[in-house]
Order: C-alpha cells, then structure tokens, then sequence
C-alpha cells in the first residue's frame, strides 16, 4: 500500500475502522472504509484476520505492539513480512517503524499525547523513524495536535477517545487526514 492510496481511501471515507475483536472486524468487513486497523489478535491468528481483510477487499493495517506473542523487536516485522503480509504496520516504537520502513511495509506511527515531555519529542522521533503517516491520540487534543501539525510534514490520523460525530469533525477541521475508532456507531457516518 502507498501512502497516496491510504490519501485517497481517507478522503473518500475519513473514519477508520478499528477491529479489537472478532466481533468488530466482522462490523469492519461491512463498513465503507476501504482500510482496517487490527487492533488485536496474536502470532496464531494474525495471519487469518489479515487473510480475512483482504479477501473482502480491505486493507489491513496491523498494531504490531497489540499483536500478542510478538516481541518489540526487528524480528517480529521480518515474521510479519514473512508469513503475514499486511498492508500497513502501526507502531508506537521508532526502531519498530524503522525497520519496517526497510522491509517496505506501509508504516503508521502513533503517539498517545499524555504530557509535554512526549508532546517535545514527537518531532524527534518522527525524524528518526520516517513514517508515512502520523497518528496522534487521544483525538479530543486537537489544540495540541494543530499545533505539531505545523511542524510536521506527514498526514495526520486522529484517533482514541473517538465519542462522536463532533470529535471527528473537529479533528478533520485543524487537518487531520482521517479518524480512527472502535465505535462502530461513528464509522460510517
């Protein structure tokens, strides 16, 4: 997947899907969103849920540190690379974003904005990683998120704390590229 595909798919539908359970990805699979975020699963059936996704003509985008048995280390994208195949990787680790940038996979780099210190060093690990796109939560910061999008030149994703209709417009107003959630509710709207 390239970065201008996840562009156009978010500008004709800006609500992600989240899948955390069997329960959501089947909710997912019908949704209008040609993108899915995996937000569950383990070493066991990581490959069926993506296989899953992809037979219904989605992409799946995998939160590698959510994935259980994977370690944070290189080797679990080399065994995503291998035996998996995701469209996207998301990932709060740089060195994880960074060697999946090397294996060529789609990368997604999130940050939970929860004090200054994380809020100072985004920038720095933005530079170091080199995602394609950017996520910051929770979505009901967009003050602080306005304010790192000026000095960032990657698509933003907004996403956690999604409750409504009102968060989503909120975050697409200062910029953001699209909005992820688990609230069902909100994905087609």
């Amino acid at each position: 997947m390239t970065k201008e595909f996840f562009l156009e798919a978010t500008e004709v539908s800006p609500v992600i899907p989240a899948a955390n359970s069997e329960e959501r990805l089947e909710e997912a699979l019908k949704s209008e969103s040609q993108l899915i975020y995996v937000l569950y699963g383990d070493i066991c059936n990581i490959e069926d849920i993506v296989a899953r996704i992809k037979q219904a003509g989605k992409k799946a985008i995998v939160h590698v540190d959510l994935i259980t048995g994977l370690a944070s280390k290189e080797i679990a994208l080399d065994f995503m690379d291998k035996y998996v195949h995701p469209d996207g990787i998301i990932s709060m680790k740089s060195n994880l974003i960074a060697h999946a940038n090397e294996l060529g996979f789609f990368t997604i780099q999130r940050f939970y904005i929860m004090d200054v210190l994380t809020y100072r060093n985004i920038e720095k690990h933005i530079r170091i990683a080199g995602p394609d796109v950017v996520e910051f939560m929770p979505v009901a910061l967009t003050k602080a998120m306005g304010y790192l999008m000026e000095n960032i030149d990657k698509p933003i994703v907004a996403s956690g704390l999604v409750l409504d209709k009102q968060d989503i417009m909120e975050a697409l107003k200062i910029g953001a590229v699209a909005v992820s959630t688990t609230n069902k509710d909100l994905w087609d709207c």
